[in-house]
Order: structure tokens, then C-alpha cells, then sequence
């Protein structure tokens, strides 16, 4: 279960990183003085999953070590 959550968590580390050179991109890039509200909410998305399994695979140690003693 840990290697599907490890594997999900560099999944969505490369989406976040899509979404915020999209967001950089469209903001600077496009010269726009007001974007679309959406643009500035894609990079959110995959942070708050990146948040969850970030830390589960950061609490996992602990709470195998504590389950071995």
C-alpha cells in the first residue's frame, strides 16, 4: 500500500509542478492583466493531495515503529 501511495505522491508532485508553470505561464507569460480565476486555482488541486499523502509517508515510520515495540 505504501508503494502505490509513494508512487501517487511523485505523480501528483509532477502535476503540481505542471499547474504552477501553467499558472507562471499564463499570468507572465500571456501579458494578461487579469486572469481567469481558475488559473490561479489550478496549482491547489493536486497541492492538497500532495498535502495528504505527504503526510502519511511522513507519519508511516512512526506508526510502524510504534507498532513493532
Amino acid at each position: 500500500m505504501s508503494l502505490l501511495i509513494r508512487q501517487i505522491h511523485r505523480w501528483l508532485s509532477i502535476a503540481f509542478t505542471l499547474g504552477v508553470a501553467t499558472n507562471t505561464f499564463v499570468i507572465f507569460g500571456l501579458g494578461q492583466k487579469q486572469p481567469a480565476s481558475w488559473v490561479y486555482l489550478l496549482a491547489l488541486i493536486p497541492l492538497f493531495a500532495l498535502l495528504a499523502s505527504g503526510l502519511y509517508l511522513f507519519a508511516l515510520p512512526y506508526v510502524r515503529r510504534r507498532a513493532g515495540a
